[in-house]
Order: C-alpha cells, then sequence, then structure tokens
C-alpha cells in the first residue's frame, strides 16, 4: 500500500522588532555605495549616448520632467512595488483595493500586474539596457504586442538615460527625471540640458521609486511591497528571483546568506544585499511612516529582529486599515437597518 506523504506546513511569524539597526546608518549608506565607482565605469558611455539620443528625440527634458507630478498624493498613502517573489503572495488584493490607495510599480512588474489586471498609477524604470525592453512581456502570459498595446493607457518615470528604444515601443505618457551621478561628463551634460530634477535611487529602481512617492510626490506612509531583496525562501522547488519564471534564476552563481524578515537565513546576491542595506539606511534617517507588506524578503531584518521603523504587515491587514470604515456603510446609509455590527 503506498504511503501518502504529506508535505509539512510551514507555520511563519513576523520576527519581534528592534529600535535599531544593529550597525550605524553611516556603515549602512557606505555599503550601499561601495560599488558604485564600478557601476559608472560600466555604464557611463551608455548613460551619455542614451541622454543625447533621449534629448534629440523629446526635445527639452523640463517639458515632460517629473516635477510636472510634484506633490501628486501628498498626504496620501502611497504602495511602492518592487518585483521580488512575494509578490506572488499579494499582489492579486491590489485589484480591489480602495482607488485613493496609490500604487508606483518598478516596469520590471508590467505583464505581471497586466495578467493580473491590476491597475497601476505610474511605472517606472531606471534601466539604461535593452533588457527592460524584454522584461516588459517575458513570464507574462499574453503576446509581446499585447503588452506594448496595453502601455498606450499607463504612465511610465523613465531616467532620461533610459534605453530609447524603449520609448519606440512605449505608447503612454512618459515623465522623465535626473539622477545624482559623480562624474564630470554627466555633470556638464545636465548643465547643458539644464534639467536638474534629480531622484535619488539606491542604484536600484525600487530606491527611484520609493524616492519619487516620499520626496516628489508627497506620499505618507510608503507601503512596500515585493522588496525582498533576496530569493524565494518557501513553497519553491528553486530559488525564484521573481513572482514568475525569469533567466535570472537559471543560473544564480555567488550567493551571500542573510536574514529574512521571519528569522530564517535565506540566499541573496551581493548587489541585493547592498541595496537592502540603503533601504534600511533611508527608513532609519528619513522622517515618516515606512510599512514593509512584502510579506517575507529580507527589507530591516537582522538575526536580532526586524527594524521597528518599518515593521512588516500582511497586505490585506493594512489596506483593511484605510477602509474599515467602510463595514459600517449600512448602518449609516440606512440607519434603520437590521445589522447590529460594531466595528470595535
Amino acid at each position: 500500500m503506498k504511503k501518502e506523504v504529506r508535505k509539512a506546513e510551514i507555520l511563519l511569524d513576523y520576527a519581534p522588532l528592534i529600535d535599531a539597526p544593529p550597525v550605524a546608518p553611516a556603515q549602512l549608506h557606505q555599503k550601499a555605495c561601495q560599488n558604485d565607482f564600478t557601476t559608472i565605469s560600466a555604464w557611463l558611455d551608455i548613460w551619455l549616448g542614451n541622454i543625447k539620443a533621449n534629448h534629440e528625440r523629446f526635445g527639452d527634458f523640463k517639458e515632460n520632467g517629473v516635477g510636472k507630478l510634484f506633490g501628486k498624493f501628498s498626504h496620501s498613502p502611497v504602495i511602492v512595488a518592487g518585483s521580488g517573489p512575494s509578490l506572488k503572495r499579494n499582489a492579486h488584493i491590489l485589484k480591489d483595493r480602495n482607488k485613493d490607495m496609490n500604487v508606483i510599480s518598478c516596469l520590471h512588474n508590467f505583464h505581471y500586474f497586466e495578467d493580473l489586471d491590476v491597475d497601476i498609477d505610474f511605472y517606472v524604470t531606471l534601466d539604461s539596457g535593452p533588457i527592460v525592453i524584454d522584461e516588459v512581456s517575458i513570464g507574462g502570459k499574453q503576446s509581446e504586442d499585447w503588452y506594448w498595446e496595453r502601455s498606450k493607457d499607463k504612465k511610465l518615470i523613465a531616467y532620461i538615460g533610459s534605453d530609447p528604444k524603449l520609448f519606440e515601443k512605449w505608447q503612454g505618457e512618459v515623465y522623465f527625471f535626473n539622477c545624482p551621478i559623480n562624474n564630470e561628463s554627466i555633470s556638464e551634460l545636465s548643465k547643458e540640458l539644464e534639467f536638474h530634477t534629480y531622484v535619488g535611487t539606491g542604484g536600484n529602481v525600487l530606491g527611484a521609486s520609493t524616492y519619487l512617492a516620499k520626496a516628489i510626490f508627497g506620499g505618507n506612509p510608503i507601503i512596500f511591497i515585493g522588496a525582498d531583496f533576496s530569493f524565494a525562501n518557501y513553497d519553491v522547488e528553486k530559488p525564484m528571483f521573481h513572482a514568475w519564471d525569469s533567466d535570472y534564476d537559471k543560473e544564480i552563481g555567488y550567493t551571500v546568506g542573510m536574514v529574512d524578515i521571519f528569522g530564517n537565513r535565506c540566499k541573496s546576491w551581493p548587489s541585493y544585499a547592498n541595496f537592502k542595506a540603503w533601504f534600511d539606511y533611508v527608513v532609519t534617517v528619513v522622517p515618516g511612516l515606512w510599512i514593509n507588506c512584502t510579506e517575507g524578503g529580507t527589507l530591516g531584518a537582522y538575526s536580532e529582529g526586524v527594524l521597528r521603523q518599518c515593521p512588516p504587515m500582511d497586505l490585506k491587514d493594512c489596506l483593511r486599515m484605510y477602509d474599515m470604515f467602510g463595514e459600517m456603510r449600512d448602518q449609516c446609509v440606512d440607519p434603520a437597518t437590521k445589522d447590529k455590527k460594531l466595528l470595535f
């Protein structure tokens, strides 16, 4: 007789909160910036070429600048979506969110959210290579042309050094931002263009999205989803870096050990460990409310616990905070209703 073997259920509780990171914020910032010189050396010529080509196509960047969106979501909660594997846990919940809850997402997620029919207020891209064009559709359920057709009703916020071919395919609105890069050639070109609406990024598009949400749009609190900075750790047969199958998962190469928000060990790439350090620095030193609704990953996590400055929370519970008064609608609209429910 064949014996049935059941997979053990893993019960996950968020790790306890800690008041501060176990290392000084200055050390976190230093870790986040340690590869800047290498990145600039590798991409400088591509950035310069892309900026000039995009300026030739669009003209004055100020006319299409992200400054036109200043204060767009002031004093309102903004959900910022990274492209981590934990999106599989909760991205679908956004479809039924209150429409006052605005979402800014990395462009990497375009096909994923379109497949879920989740409305996104703004997509953001920082990449200067052609890979960003492929990622709009790779991993999706539809054809490449289908996704580009869907872009006609979407809004994109892009680094001025993005790949020009992206704008040949994107059919919706485009807004531009500049980046502070410690290089004389880039600085001189920025002066020549007279476009100085800068966005801090921490070297990654989720960082750019976060800066836009907080410093340009004026959002508060900032609510993170998909901010894993690590491979999927649960309910997967192989390491996955996104919520969908991608080329990133074929050869993961050298990894480093990290601690996730449940206090368990997980794996990541050194570059993403640096990105995580930048976010830990930001939530520690920048005033505001930060909530981590990723439901996985390493944001704010250490062996000692998770940063109190960015507490973990399930997305459905976070969204309910803003909508729970709606549960009293029947009693208020029709006081004669037999509904005797108390909210608390």
